[in-house]
């Protein structure tokens, strides 16, 4: 449900309100800053944010096998003590 803003007409206090988008705009509202039951008006908002949930918004998720089976190999030659370590230099016999 989306949050919108409401203004009190009487001291310029602003309220936020979820409502769902098929509800009309409030006519009065209770103003939390001067306590009256007021006319309000709804204010045009900043807009919402996109929520991404699940899998598929990384790049990594569309990795391709090869390079999925090149990582793989890399690791267990390293782990064997195939790899050349973190300097790039083998060890010294």
């Amino acid at each position: 449900m989306p949050t919108y803003e409401y203004m009190c007409r009487d001291c310029g206090t602003t309220t936020e309100l979820m409502q769902p988008m098929s509800a009309k705009p409030k006519r009065r509202l209770g103003c939390l800053k001067c306590g009256a039951v007021t006319r309000c008006r709804r204010l045009i908002g900043s807009g919402a944010c996109v929520l991404f949930k699940g899998s598929g918004f990384y790049q990594t998720d569309y990795r391709s096998k090869s390079y999925k089976k090149g990582v793989k190999d890399a690791e267990s030659a390293e782990a064997r003590g195939g790899g050349k370590g973190l300097s790039g230099k083998k060890p010294a016999p």
